[in-house]
């Protein structure tokens, strides 16, 4: 099973065309597929060409009702608080950011975000996709000493060590991978990341 995940397309909609000429079996895009919602019937369009096959999330640049519209018009999965078992593993996924200063459509409370995550705390082997990087590590560092990623997504991946972990969100990031105790974690970005799970034990 390979499956590709992606974050901040932010409006390339050839890049996003792009990564769909990829092969795989399962498509994530976790989060901000625009700025500030605008064009988001396009970023649909274009993940129409995989169909049922595409999962999306909701970043800090969209809200929650407005992604669910566009997979709903557009045949696509809405991922956002949601989780499916396949292959022998849950996948679950949360959308949003932890607070930031722009004021965006996608923002939860750190509060918010742990409430949400607990629901997957049982769930393993887990593969965990998130918009939003654990703050405090390799994939949310947006220069020396500035971490922008969630605290309440750190603790949930410390106690319950996800076999897999991909966000987003914190452009500075993207393409970074980090081991966090057992939990092999990537941040995708809008270059995407194919994972191929008949590979993992080399990954």
């Amino acid at each position: 099973m390979k499956i590709l995940v992606f974050s901040d397309i932010h409006g390339d909609w050839r890049a996003l065309g792009r990564l769909l000429e990829t092969e795989a079996d399962l498509y994530f895009s976790a989060g901000d597929l625009t700025s500030w919602e605008r064009g988001l019937a396009e970023g649909g369009r274009i993940l129409a060409q995989r169909g049922e096959r595409v999962y999306v999330l909701p970043g800090n640049h969209e809200s929650a009702a407005a992604v669910q519209a566009m997979c709903d018009r557009f045949g696509l999965n809405f991922f956002h608080e949601r989780s499916f078992k396949t292959g022998g593993y849950h996948f679950a996924g949360l959308g949003y950011s932890s607070p930031t200063p722009f004021n965006t459509p996608g923002e939860y409370s750190e509060e918010e975000i742990a409430e949400r995550l607990e629901r997957f705390a049982a769930l393993k082997p887990l593969v965990l996709v998130c918009h939003c990087p654990p703050r405090g590590t390799p994939l949310d560092r947006v220069r020396d000493g500035v971490h922008a990623g969630s605290s309440a997504v750190a603790r949930f991946i410390e106690l319950h060590q996800p076999a897999l972990f991909f966000s987003g969100h914190i452009h500075e990031a993207a393409g970074v991978q980090a081991k966090l105790g057992c939990t092999r974690a990537f941040s995708a970005g809008p270059r995407g990341l194919l994972f191929d799970f008949d590979k993992i034990e080399a990954v």
